[in-house]
Parts: C-alpha cells; sequence; structure tokens
C-alpha cells in the first residue's frame, strides 16, 4: 500500500526545479547580502535555467499536468503517459505547442452581443452577492 492516500503530485520534474530554484534563489540572497549585484544576477540566471529545466522534464514526461494522475502514475519516479500528447489545462504544453487543440468538440467562448438601448450589464466571476 501507497503511504499516500491521493496525488500529491511529486515528480522528478518538481524536485529537480524546486532544487535548483533553492540553489538560485540562495545566490541571490548572498548577493544581496553582499551587496554583490554579479551575485544577484547569477542567482537570477540560476532560476531561469531551473525554470527551463522544470519545463524540459516536465514536457520529457517526468512532470504531470494539471489535476489527478492515474493511480498507477502517483510515484515521483513514474514517467507521465499523457506527456507526448500534452496535457489540456497546462500552461508549459501550450507554450510547447501540445495541449489544447481546436478541433471537432473543442469549444470556444463567445460574449454575448449587447443591444442597442440595452444597459450593460457586468457581473464579476466570483462576487459575493449576498453582502
Amino acid at each position: 500500500m501507497s503511504a499516500h492516500q491521493y496525488d500529491h503530485g511529486h515528480t522528478v520534474a518538481g524536485w529537480v526545479g524546486c532544487a535548483i530554484g533553492t540553489v538560485g534563489a540562495g545566490v541571490a540572497g548572498l548577493g544581496v547580502c553582499t551587496v554583490s549585484g554579479v551575485l544577484i544576477a547569477g542567482g537570477a540566471a540560476i532560476g531561469v535555467v531551473g525554470l527551463l529545466v522544470t519545463w524540459a522534464l516536465h514536457l520529457s514526461g517526468w512532470g504531470k499536468g494539471p489535476g489527478v494522475r492515474p493511480r498507477a502514475e502517483w510515484g515521483w519516479r513514474v514517467r507521465d503517459s499523457a506527456a507526448p500528447g500534452g496535457h489540456a489545462e497546462c500552461l508549459g504544453c501550450r507554450l510547447a505547442g501540445r495541449g489544447r487543440r481546436g478541433g471537432a468538440g473543442a469549444v470556444e467562448p463567445v460574449m454575448p452581443v449587447q443591444r442597442v438601448g440595452e444597459p450593460e450589464t457586468v457581473a464579476a466571476v466570483g462576487a459575493d452577492s449576498g453582502r
């Protein structure tokens, strides 16, 4: 039995990205403490490298998309079977040209047309109207 009863989302891409980001933050923090622009820039550069490495690992199947994975893929050392086609709601996959595709089943949101003389109604998403 697994130690976790649900998918925490721990992945190789997540762990590696977190480790590289931690090193980058440490270098940038050292740069702030020593007033060194070179170290601050170096820490920021390490952070960008961490972002790119995490993205590459995600695209190669060592990350996970939004939502819950199948139970067989809950382990952090298991590659994601959906990675080659992209994840539908994943920004990283969409930036790489994968994921959400406009096809026969795709639904595009449509804004309603306001008629002449009709008052404009604007409703905030998630607005608390009970106050």
